[in-house]
């Protein structure tokens, strides 16, 4: 069963740009050739960290969303942890929702009409 997720990781700093490409499109083609779909790459750029990691306050961000059955997961972050380009890596799987659920609206209770006693 195909799952929706979404992985994002932190690539060293001082990377140029065609090292950063380089990375994304070695995990790009690694999940593609795992069955991956819907493999969409979006890289944020150059950020802040919220703490330093390595003695490294800057990082530059990549995010995946994909849909896989989840067997690429493990080796693609075993990859991840190996290499030395990628300082931090999360993947989390996405909540699917269904049409049926989308379109429902949430009930809310309406007020009671008070009786007052006189």
């Amino acid at each position: 069963m195909s799952q929706q997720y979404e992985m994002i990781f932190i690539l060293r700093p001082d990377f140029s740009e065609e090292q950063v490409n380089q990375a994304v499109t070695t995990y790009k083609e690694f999940l593609t050739e795992n069955n991956a779909t819907n493999l969409e790459v979006k890289i944020w750029g150059k950020r802040r960290l919220a703490y330093p990691i390595q003695k490294k306050v800057d990082g530059i961000y990549v995010q995946f969303n994909y849909q896989a059955d989840g067997t690429q997961i493990a080796p693609l972050e075993r990859m991840m942890r190996l290499g030395e380009e990628v300082m931090r890596y999360l993947t989390i799987r996405l909540d699917t929702v269904s049409s049926e659920t989308a379109e429902e609206e949430p009930e809310v209770a309406e007020p009671e009409a008070v009786a007052s006693e006189a």
